[in-house]
């Protein structure tokens, strides 16, 4: 295990260069290996998780091949996938795991996804179970990894599913799934969850009232095609709550993915004061991307609830940093799908906020953190989390003193540059 030391900041001065968006990489690689032919992937990132991605199609007998722009996919059409030599080794991607489950389900071989120690503890029934009720035969251990799934014995039955709780990796779970089916696979989602997969197949959907309704047709063939990555915003977050918090900083981040069932931290960041510039927006591969800046800003507190929490689920780590810092007390729940992440993200954060002087309280489903005290370096530790160990690295710039960071290597996960990036903003 390796770690980092990061010192308190005077100053956040330039540009980052931010990894591309795993998220849409994933589904980008997984839509181009059931096309038909070759398709190229522009901007596919080298971090773990959109790998871990590559290796288990390349096992189920998808020709990958790396170029200069990123990555060129040969597509075997939505029946020509092979049965793979041994388990599929998804690393610590869920997504992975979960969007692989959705296509594996309908294929005439067995399959097994396993994952590391981390992605092994994380719940798998949620998915499991509309697969199961399409005809899916998925056989978890006590909820978990890893899954086992049993040749399909006949096309899978379409079926309408309500989601129980916001997630889009179970709604693309599904919905490719229904790509195996006879007929039309309508998920409904009453809290919109991001909507890379609906985008990006171009699937008909529909909203009444507050639901979405989004179907897939079973046999609809992917053509092949050019797909271009954005810059992650979950990536930029990190540094656009460094660059509010952080005095004397000016920070740039170009070509963001900028999609509004992500960007919920923009908003929130923005209503708590954040000085932050959203310029030259444009559309990247079916995409909304724009330039962000930052600066120093005069934050106040929020509340962190409601239909928002999905839309930015992945920064309330780093959101919790910056509340530490913004005048007032903030408030975050509604985000008990935070304890079932990479790690319990509501303890790992409070346990170690607190181990660097943060008033702050822990409940089931979030935090309450009230503002104004000075953080104090010291020993943290990320549990194997990247996002926890990218936020605990904001909060040691933040932090009078030292902070060092046990389990820095995690941020290669999603941003293998992360910490290069930091220490050149800082100067150090």
């Amino acid at each position: 295990m390796s770690h980092e030391t990061i010192r308190n900041a005077n100053h956040l001065i330039g540009k980052v260069e931010l990894p591309a968006d795993k998220s849409v990489a994933h589904r980008a690689a997984i839509f181009a290996a059931i096309a038909e032919g070759d398709s190229e992937i522009v901007n596919y990132p080298d971090s773990d998780d959109p790998q871990s991605t590559l290796h288990c199609l390349r096992q189920l007998g998808v020709s990958i091949v790396e170029t200069d722009r990123g990555v060129t996919v040969s597509g075997v059409g939505l029946d020509g996938l092979k049965a793979p030599d041994g388990p599929l080794d998804c690393g610590n991607s869920g997504t992975t795991m979960r969007l692989l489950a959705g296509v594996l389900a309908g294929q005439p071989f067995d399959s097994e996804l396993v994952g590391d120690s981390s992605l092994s503890r994380r719940p798998m029934t949620r998915i499991a179970e509309p697969l199961r009720k399409m005809g899916g035969r998925v056989h978890l251990t006590d909820g978990l990894p890893p899954i086992r799934i049993e040749a399909s014995k006949a096309r899978l039955q379409p079926i309408e599913y309500e989601l129980p709780v916001a997630s889009a990796q179970v709604k693309s779970a599904v919905l490719l799934a229904g790509l195996y089916a006879e007929g039309e696979t309508v998920v409904v989602e009453s809290t919109p969850s991001r909507d890379h997969t609906e985008r990006m197949l171009q699937l008909e959907t529909f909203t009444l009232g507050s639901a979405r309704r989004i179907t897939a047709t079973g046999g609809k063939r992917i053509a092949a095609r050019t797909w271009a990555v954005p810059k992650d915003f979950s990536a930029a977050a990190f540094f656009l709550a460094a660059g509010a918090a952080v005095e004397k900083s000016h920070i740039t981040l170009r070509a963001v993915g900028v999609n509004p069932t992500r960007s919920g931290a923009l908003d929130i960041l923005t209503a708590m004061g954040g000085r932050i510039t959203v310029s030259r927006e444009r559309q990247f591969g079916g995409e909304p991307i724009a330039d962000l800046h930052v600066q120093t800003s005069s934050l106040t507190s929020v509340r962190i609830d409601g239909p928002i929490i999905p839309n930015l689920i992945d920064e309330i780590p780093v959101l919790a940093v910056v509340a530490t810092a913004a005048a007032g007390e903030t408030e975050i729940r509604d985000a008990a799908e935070l304890r079932v992440k990479e790690s319990d993200r509501i303890a790992i954060m409070v346990e170690n906020l607190r181990r660097m002087g943060a008033d702050i309280d822990e409940h089931p489903d979030g935090m309450t953190v009230r503002g104004g005290t000075k953080l104090k370096g010291t020993v943290v530790e990320s549990h194997g989390d990247h996002r926890v160990a990218m936020a605990l690295a904001v909060a040691g710039l933040l932090a009078e003193g030292e902070t060092r960071i046990d389990g820095a290597e995690a941020a290669s996960v999603s941003f293998p540059g992360f910490w290069d990036e930091l220490r050149k903003l800082a100067g150090q």
